[in-house]
């Protein structure tokens, strides 16, 4: 499972990274900053613009500036976070994923990208707290993506219920959310209730590309259901788009129909 990410240049930034996080709309502004919080802002946007340019070791070298320039300056925390993600270092990532969030302990974007991080990397209670944190600040601009993004990481423990509830709201407050709408039929599909999930995942199909794994998801949805023109058009689709996938390598095996 994975949700879709994010409208500054930290956000598309994160929307490269599974779970979609996003640092709430960009480097901050400090209306008077002084010469070390200016030297860690430019320094920031420096390393953000190398690593969209795919010059990690330019971006890695303007951000480590940056933290040295003010080391409590929680974007660069969050950007070199995602930098190190990108090369290969989960722990990196997690140190300044957390320190951005004590940084920024009432924000939501900070919380829900150490959130989404903490669920990724095994640990769905302690990941809780920071969806629950991100939700309940009053000036966070995107609340279903935490909302969303708890609903996952419920669902991957196991607790569909409560997975349910999440990902509802979220669809209450963006109810063109469809990375919740894929992983509400996901959710539904696991609990076995198929005609719901079918629902949800022509909802889905109505607004988004497919991928691999919604149209696998698709597939298994109608084979339950016992429609084999559904099983057969999703298999096609699978086959047809993504014939490099995982999910098409399992469908073109010996013996899979």
């Amino acid at each position: 499972m994975r949700p879709s990410l994010r409208p500054a240049l930290i956000a598309l930034l994160l929307c490269g990274t599974v779970g979609c996080a996003t640092s709430g709309g960009g480097v901050s502004n400090n209306n008077n900053p002084t010469r070390k919080q200016e030297a860690a802002r430019t320094n920031t946007e420096l390393g953000q613009r190398y690593m969209q340019q795919g010059q990690l070791e330019l971006a890695m070298e303007k951000l480590t500036r940056a933290l040295e320039a003010d080391g409590a300056y929680a974007d660069a925390h969050t950007v070199i976070a995602v930098l190190y993600e990108r090369i290969g270092n989960p722990q990196k990532a997690g140190e300044h994923y957390r320190r951005a969030a004590q940084l920024k302990p009432d924000s939501g974007a900070e919380a829900n990208n150490y959130g989404w991080y903490l669920c990724n990397n095994g640990k769905p209670e302690e990941a809780a707290a920071y969806f629950d944190r991100a939700i309940a600040d009053p000036f966070y601009r995107t609340p279903a993506l935490a909302l969303g993004n708890a609903g996952i990481c419920l669902a991957r423990a196991g607790r569909y219920d409560e997975a349910e509830q999440k990902l509802r709201v979220a669809l209450e407050q963006d109810q063109n959310n469809t990375e919740a709408l894929f992983q509400m039929a996901s959710v539904l599909y696991a609990r076995r209730e198929y005609f719901r999930a079918r629902a949800f995942m022509q909802r889905y199909e109505g607004m988004a590309r497919a991928r691999p794994e919604t149209l696998m998801l698709g597939r298994n949805i109608e084979l339950q259901l016992g429609n084999a023109d559904g099983v057969r058009d999703y298999t096609r689709r699978l086959l047809q788009d993504f014939p490099n996938s995982q999910q098409a390598r399992m469908l073109d095996a010996p013996g899979t129909s």
